[in-house]
């Protein structure tokens, strides 16, 4: 449903999300407020970039865990192609990495859905206005883990593994790496998150936004 009777001055709004109910929700909340317009809706990462090209909105609302493409490859490619677009996260990832992910990728905000919708409009006010709104309680999160080391491509694929019940043995043969290569992936992994073992890893690198079950 989009909105009607709207005023010249008004925001043009994309919300890009796979859930039709949160869609219809948003809308009918933009509905009710002159200053906003639902221009169009996605519930793909791909279509949210066809959308961009056809709509070009003011913002764009976006959730992150997307069929397809996620929503910070989403994001990266629109930027790509139109530098000067606003975008704000919309999700309910709260892990430090999918944070800082999105940020890099040319995110002007990140929203965790429950959030106040008045303050959510504010903030879509303020990144159509050029600026870019981080709210406390995301800003402090990140800065909890900025000093943190990332874990590289191949740490990232042995972590995986060991999430899904791999032993060493098994995950280096998956990987085509000796079983010792694996154990140094193990350890660089356990000091980099400050685990204590296997499964604390794996617990810190899900909460973290690292990966998903």
């Amino acid at each position: 449903m989009l909105a009607q009777n709207i005023t010249p001055s008004a925001i043009r709004v994309m919300c890009v999300d796979d859930h039709p109910i949160f869609r219809e929700g948003l809308s009918a909340v933009l509905a009710n407020d002159p200053g906003f317009e639902l221009v169009a809706e996605a519930g793909t990462g791909e279509e949210a970039i066809e959308k961009f090209r056809t709509f070009r909105p003011d913002v764009t609302l976006m959730d992150l865990r997307l069929p397809g493409i996620s929503g910070t490859e989403a994001i990266a490619a629109i930027r790509a192609e139109f530098p000067d677009a606003r975008i704000v996260v919309l999700t309910t990832e709260t892990g430090d990495v999918p944070m800082q992910r999105t940020l890099n990728a040319g995110a002007k905000g990140y929203v965790l859905k429950g959030m106040a919708m008045s303050e959510l409009l504010d903030i879509i006010r303020s990144v159509n206005a050029g600026k870019t709104r981080i709210p406390e309680r995301v800003a402090t999160h990140i800065a909890e883990h900025l000093t943190d080391k990332n874990l590289s491509a191949r740490e990232l694929e042995v972590l995986k593994l060991i999430a899904g019940g791999h032993r060493n043995r098994e995950i280096a043969h998956k990987l085509s790496i000796s079983e010792e290569t694996v154990k140094m992936h193990v350890r660089n992994i356990m000091v980099k998150l400050n685990a204590n073992d296997r499964t604390h890893a794996v617990t810190i690198a899900v909460r973290r936004g690292f990966i998903t079950l």
